[in-house]
């Protein structure tokens, strides 16, 4: 069984590693040397989920349908809904990214 300390420690270690991944990513201005570094971190399938989620928020604000979407991608309509909901979301990071890769 776990204990109520262990539980808080994983999220404390997770929340660390988190911080210090996005403060990493915020500063590093070299698209290739971040490719590099997600293809050492993630699995081929974790970054091909990554990218299809990507992906498939764009394809909705497009006005893509879920069905479609999920025809495209091979994806089940419970992470497209997920991804539907967070972008309609007041403050949406998904919104603000795809802004800014807008501006690409």
């Amino acid at each position: 069984m776990v204990s109520l300390y262990t539980t808080l420690m994983d999220e404390n270690i997770k929340k660390q590693g988190l911080e210090e991944v996005y403060k990493v990513l915020a500063v590093t201005e070299d698209a290739q040397l971040i490719g590099d570094f997600f293809e050492c971190l993630f699995t081929p399938a974790e970054l091909e989920d990554l990218a299809k989620r990507w992906l498939l928020v764009k394809e909705i604000d497009k006005g893509t349908t879920q069905r479609a979407i999920a025809k495209m991608f091979s994806m089940s309509l419970c992470k497209i809904t997920r991804g539907s909901k967070e972008l309609k979301k007041e403050g949406s990071a998904f919104r603000e990214m795809l802004n800014r890769a807008t501006q690409l």
